[in-house]
């Protein structure tokens, strides 16, 4: 972060008796308006280091809701297989992949399921092993689905800040330009 250290007000000219105040930032001596500007484009860049890490947990959030999405779809169509009559007892062979199976470990299922192969996939569930799955896999997207509401928030108020803090910057690099063509042209 730049240090900005005021000085002691210096006479321009002395037959216009103009004076500002110097300032140095990052030890070069600037003006007020050129101070602003500094902290304005700083203020862009901090919110910028803000908006980088939340975008990226926003993105693996997201590729993890399609893992999980993609398990659902499994576990939904084994339990379809299942007889509508069935009370939950009945075990039923059937490997789900191992992309899926991870992901189920990963949201906590594995209790569900009665046996595991080399593959280290699941398999031999029940119907009700199958609801509780289901269920699990669910409450775990719904939960991950209120936090990117919440990031996507965080996210959008970021990028508002950092796009006001480059139009402030902007408008006061204008300002100074517009004053100094003025004062140049008045002299």
């Amino acid at each position: 972060m730049a240090t900005i250290v005021p000085q002691t007000p210096v006479t321009l000219s002395q037959n216009w008796g103009v004076q500002f105040c110097d300032y140095r930032v990052d030890g070069k001596p600037v003006d007020f308006q050129d101070l602003m500007i500094t902290v304005s484009e700083k203020r862009a860049v901090s919110v910028e280091g803000e908006v980088v890490p939340l975008t990226t947990r926003i993105k693996q959030r997201n590729t993890y809701l399609d893992q999980l999405g993609t398990a659902l779809a499994e576990a939904t169509a084994k339990q379809a297989s299942f007889k509508s009559e069935d009370g939950g007892g009945t075990v039923m062979s059937g490997w789900f992949s191992s992309d899926a199976t991870a992901t189920m470990v990963k949201a906590g299922c594995s209790g569900y399921f009665n046996q595991w192969n080399t593959a280290h996939t699941m398999a031999d569930a029940t119907k009700s092993g199958l609801e509780g799955i289901i269920q699990k896999l669910k409450s775990t997207i719904d939960g991950l689905n209120n936090k990117a509401q919440t990031d996507m928030t965080r996210l959008q108020q970021l990028v508002d800040r950092r796009d006001e803090s480059y139009s402030t910057a902007s408008n006061l690099m204008t300002s100074v330009s517009d004053t100094r063509s003025n004062t140049i042209r008045n002299l």
